[in-house]
């Protein structure tokens, strides 16, 4: 199947991308990194002007969504530019309440979807961090088919992406809701969030590899630039093929999910894997083909290639995917 963007939808992939060219989203990070969200902060308010919070919001809850596709093309270009924040958990979060209904959903759902509110989320089978706990206005949890609205942010963990700040959570906290409806709710949460991390990671991946052309055009060895070398220019496609591998397989998964397709969960599972991975792997040419300058903190390649790892592994790791896909295939008889 072939899947193209329609004129619409291109045109808010480049709405966003000025935007977010416009916003000087490395000093946004670093200043994220450092615990001072106030950037980070300004340009959430510009998204969530431009609509990204409520792609996946029903309309009923002053969205309009959901809309998986166009949710696709935001978060590509959130990777794209690394905006800090748990933009994704925002979004899972808003999937996970209005799954949930009631109060609750009415109380937060349209705060969430106009950029009024930003929350995270921790749930069960999605390790024990909720991301960025310190910055947003609720942090949900998921535990024993409970879903609850946390105390506090709790203490801080460690990552590999100084702007990706882990927060175990306080237990406690207020009682949301509890029962079926908590767990099917947080299925379906888990597969969104899975969903926009892909896209985020195919983002990364593309954000690595432009940096590197550009790069591998300017530095020279023999008097040649390094760009002209077989052995670069085959680096350099092994990535690009990954990269245009993920992206039918993103937007297939978009179709599914807005379908309601019963085979939702292993289109979602194989686009992560694969965006995951190929995102991981852009990671890995660019620091190769940049030398030893790829691993200075002070040059901004240095905030994509630490978030591609986490994006790799975050909201469904790469075994877990995998598995999901192949029960999938056994059970269909593949």
């Amino acid at each position: 199947m072939r899947f193209l963007l329609d004129d619409e939808q291109r045109g808010f992939a480049r709405s966003l991308d000025a935007m977010l060219t416009a916003s000087d989203t490395p000093a946004a990070i670093r200043a994220w990194a450092a615990g001072e969200h106030g950037p980070g902060r300004a340009l959430w308010e510009r998204l969530a002007q431009a609509g990204v919070f409520a792609l996946a919001i029903p309309e009923a809850y002053e969205g309009v969504g959901p809309l998986p596709v166009e949710l696709a093309v935001a978060f590509t270009e959130l990777g794209r530019h690394a905006v800090p924040g748990p933009v994704v958990e925002t979004v899972a979060a808003g999937v996970l309440l209005e799954g949930v209904g009631g109060a609750v959903a009415k109380e937060w759902l349209p705060r969430l979807a106009s950029g009024a509110a930003s929350a995270t989320l921790r749930m069960d089978g999605h390790g024990p961090y909720a991301l960025d706990a310190d910055a947003v206005d609720a942090v949900f949890t998921v535990t024993d088919d409970e879903l609850r609205l946390a105390p506090g942010s709790g203490a801080l963990g460690v990552s590999s992406d100084p702007a990706r700040r882990l927060w175990r959570p306080e237990a406690g906290g207020e009682l949301l809701a509890s029962g079926p409806r908590v767990a099917k709710a947080a299925a379906r949460a888990a597969r969104w969030a899975a969903f926009a991390t892909a896209a985020q990671a195919l983002g990364t991946g593309e954000a690595l590899l432009r940096a590197t052309v550009g790069h591998v055009k300017q530095r020279t060895q023999f008097g040649t630039a390094i760009g002209s070398f077989q052995a670069v220019k085959h680096r350099l496609a092994d990535t690009l093929i990954g990269l245009e591998f993920a992206r039918p397989l993103l937007y297939g998964a978009a179709l599914a999910l807005a379908e309601g397709a019963p085979n939702a969960g292993a289109e979602v599972a194989a686009a992560k894997v694969t965006a995951g991975e190929a995102g991981y792997a852009a990671a890995r040419t660019a620091l190769q083909l940049h030398g030893a300058v790829g691993y200075t903190e002070e040059l901004d390649l240095s905030l994509w290639l630490r978030r591609a790892r986490p994006l790799r592994d975050a909201w469904g790791t790469p075994g877990a995917c995998r598995a999901r896909v192949l029960a999938r295939t056994e059970a269909s008889g593949g």
